[in-house]
């Protein structure tokens, strides 16, 4: 990733810390920012500084366009680096203003359809810079869901992913004329690479399991495969879904979901005695020793705790199911945190709306904001090196294999 060296001048700070319209001193700190970014991503394509002379230049600036961007700020001004022979590229204005467009446009459409506060108006028409309709409504929504639709939509099968997290979260949508609560349901994947990709998002009527069961049929039918281990809280119409779409796969039920659900069950004077003997069950190094450790603990608290070692007891196997994987897969697969993470930042902007005017308007934001993290994702580090875990996976194979000979013979 580029690292940039950036400048703030004494009467940016001023304004930024002393002024009387704090906004003003932010969107001007923004603008500049972003401003020396264009510069730097100028110099890094052409190879030199303004006026350099050198043989690696590449071409020559040709002064600057001005382009204006819409933030929740402010509106700013951009002057983006011309060249004499060539095009200036960067994805700054892309990226960023796919998410902030789609919480302009939720913001619009709450006032288009009556619903949204005197406030409400007021910030929408300062951030657009100027009263809107319903064809600027529509204009704008005609070049953002396009963006957000393909994405949404796209093919799956030019990658295998062996571990998918899935999770939802509860919105509310006004729907004919009456508010509703609706499952958003998405699900991320880790592919053969070893990078974490968003695989997509749907809007359900509930979690229920005929929601679940589209969701993962429209996976497949997006050409989703590889599919080995799933990860997601014990919801059961999510559970009876997974077996029915993906079947073979394990299941393994999130782990710091399962321990809430024991510990609420425990009287609070045993919580904290019960506690570290629970975390030795789900961090044991193997079955075996997580079965021992069960044991020992039903044995201790069942008197103490008679609901909890019941729970403990009958969920014990699929939250231990990662036990099965090399040790250094387990932490990142044993629980849904890594979506807990993504639903923060989609909480984050759902917040500002509350109540989204339609179907479309949450489907636009939140895949809006999933795209970006999408790109980061992609654009970044490994989440998991996946060299140890296609090694394992064929020696198990291997295994199967000689298993199934000795049997028929």
């Amino acid at each position: 990733m580029a690292q940039y060296q950036i400048t703030v001048d004494q009467d940016l700070l001023h304004r930024l810390f002393l002024g009387n319209n704090k906004d003003a001193g932010v969107s001007a700190l923004l603008e500049s920012v972003l401003n020396q970014v264009l510069q730097a991503q100028a110099t890094e394509q052409l190879q030199a500084e303004p006026y350099e002379r050198t043989d690696e230049r590449k071409g020559y600036r040709n002064g600057t366009r001005p382009h204006t961007l819409t933030t929740r700020v402010g509106t700013i001004t951009l002057h983006v680096p011309r060249f004499r022979n060539g095009q200036f590229s960067t994805e700054m204005f892309a990226r960023y203003q796919r998410s902030e467009q789609a919480l302009i446009l939720a913001l619009m459409e709450m006032v288009i359809n009556g619903v949204s506060t005197r406030k409400v108006s007021q910030i929408t028409e300062e951030l657009c810079g100027t009263e809107f309709s319903k064809s600027t409504v529509s204009e704008l929504c005609k070049k953002l869901d396009p963006l957000v639709n393909a994405w949404n939509n796209r093919d799956l099968s030019e990658k295998s992913y062996h571990f998918v997290l899935v999770d939802a979260l509860v919105l509310k949508i006004r729907e004919d004329g009456h508010v509703r609560s609706r499952s958003v349901m998405i699900a991320i994947g880790i592919n053969t690479g070893g990078y974490r990709e968003v695989l997509g998002l749907m809007i359900g009527d509930s979690e229920s399991e005929a929601s679940w069961k589209q969701f993962f049929s429209w996976l497949k039918n997006r050409n989703l495969r590889g599919v080995e281990f799933v990860t997601s809280d014990d919801h059961s119409g999510l559970v009876k879904a997974v077996c029915c779409q993906l079947q073979g796969v394990t299941w393994q039920r999130c782990q710091t979901h399962f321990m809430r659900n024991i510990l609420d069950a425990t009287p609070k004077p045993v919580r904290e005695e019960l506690y570290p003997h629970l975390r030795a069950i789900l961090e044991a190094p193997d079955p075996g020793t997580a079965r021992l450790l069960l044991n020992q603990t039903l044995e201790a608290f069942e008197k103490k705790a008679p609901k909890a070692m019941q729970i403990l007891e009958m969920g014990f196997d699929d939250a231990t199911a990662v036990l099965v994987l090399p040790e250094k897969y387990r932490r990142r697969l044993r629980t849904t945190n890594a979506l807990e993470r993504l639903n923060e930042e989609i909480r984050r902007r759902e917040r500002v709306i509350r109540i989204f005017p339609n179907r479309e308007s949450a489907v636009r934001l939140i895949g809006a904001v999933l795209m970006e993290i999408d790109d980061k994702w992609v654009a970044g580090k490994k989440y998991l090196d996946m060299s140890e875990y296609l090694q394992w996976q064929q020696e198990q194979k291997q295994i199967n294999d000689r298993s199934n000979i000795a049997y028929i013979g």
